[in-house]
């Protein structure tokens, strides 16, 4: 089972981190092994979001998500979006951009140097809006109870995720600015390009949400027909089948996780950056992570265990928000690649091994009275 369903993810595994060696040596070889665990780290409570929400669907939207969705969403975002983000940030052609980082590793690494503040700065508001919304939102379950409580209660301040992230880009860009003119004011106008970057990120995040909340509005509505549907179907005595979604709720179903994909790829590829400028590399490193995206899906569908580790959404988010400020410190400090690229792993392991002594605590306590308990306690 599990090697029929994760067996091209492992090939992909080998070939990646051959071709690493290859490329770049040894060293090569750990920034994208680090680069695949956080994706993979990442994209977990991707797959968990996918799996739920694909068992819902018909086999034949199930096949259409897990191939041409995810070519689209995962590969392109993944694989292309990388070298377009650099691309634009650098003011080049994206087959300049390919070329340069090939043949010209020294101009390439410059100009990303040049382009780092913007994507940082647009990387860097982007995931701590996804770390916010998380973070203020009242959840049933709680991993740091004692943060998580106050922080949901803060949360039902409306906007309070925006003006945050908005407070936090002006210090930021101000600091810049500072520092600019301590060097005789010759970046002066970098701070600038952080303060717009910084905009164009919580932008990209509200429209990004504003769609997923679209297209969810209109699930919510399909499902509702169908449960009526449903109660119709017993008052009058017909059989009753499962609700699987087919035509028009499937198909919305399939754009609100291209939408989903989307998003979940942003914070993948921008904390990716944080790790290493090298597009080959990041390619490799996104790419093997992409495949695990797929094959934990079908995993999660097929296995149908969608909630034995309750505080791996946490830990995702918590890494995020390490890499939201991470982003941000590096476009005035230097931090070292190894320790961005650790501090995610140390989070999704820490929220592992919680969520396993929670799971081995209610099975001592027979579940029952101590699941109920255990809601809301945290670690």
């Amino acid at each position: 089972m599990v090697l029929k369903t994760f067996g091209w993810s492992f090939a992909i595994t080998a070939l990646g981190l051959a071709a690493a060696v290859l490329y770049g040596g040894w060293p090569a070889l750990g920034i994208v092994a680090i680069l695949s665990i956080l994706e993979i780290s990442l994209s977990f409570d991707n797959a968990v979001v996918n799996a739920g929400i694909l068992k819902k669907m018909n086999a034949f939207w199930q096949k259409i998500f897990l191939t041409v969705g995810v070519l689209i969403a995962v590969f392109g975002m993944r694989l292309v979006f990388p070298v377009v983000i650099v691309a634009i940030s650098a003011k080049i052609g994206p087959i300049e951009a390919v070329d340069l980082a090939m043949n010209d590793k020294d101009m390439y690494q410059q100009l990303v140097t040049d382009a780092h503040p913007s994507i940082a700065a647009f990387g860097g508001m982007f995931l701590l809006m996804i770390f916010l919304d998380f973070i203020f939102e009242d959840r049933d379950i709680k991993w740091l109870a004692w943060l998580e409580r106050p922080l949901a209660k803060l949360g039902k301040i409306d906007m309070l995720s925006a003006c945050i992230a908005l407070i936090v880009l002006v210090i930021t860009s101000m600091t810049f600015a500072a520092h600019a003119h301590q060097h005789g004011g010759a970046h002066v106008d970098k701070a600038q390009t952080v303060l717009i970057s910084g905009i164009l990120g919580l932008i990209t995040y509200m429209i990004v949400g504003g769609l997923s909340g679209f297209f969810e509005n209109r699930l919510e509505e399909e499902e509702e027909a169908e449960h009526e549907a449903e109660e119709e179907a017993k008052r009058s005595g017909k059989p009753v089948s499962a609700v699987v979604m087919a035509g028009k709720a499937a198909f919305f179903m399939f754009l609100y996780l291209e939408v989903l994909d989307a998003s979940f790829s942003f914070d993948g590829v921008i904390g990716a950056f944080a790790i290493t400028n090298d597009i080959v590399l990041m390619a490799l490193g996104l790419g093997i992570g992409a495949m695990y995206v797929r094959s934990l899906t079908v995993y999660l569908v097929r296995q149908g265990t969608l909630d034995d580790y309750v505080y791996l959404e946490h830990g995702a988010h918590y890494a995020i928000g390490a890499l939201a400020v991470i982003l941000l410190v590096t476009i005035q400090y230097e931090i070292n690649e190894i320790i961005t690229g650790l501090v995610g792993v140390v989070l999704i392991a820490w929220s592992f091994w919680s969520s396993v002594r929670r799971n081995n605590r209610l099975a001592a306590e027979g579940g029952g009275d101590g699941a109920q308990a255990e809601v809301g306690a945290g670690v």
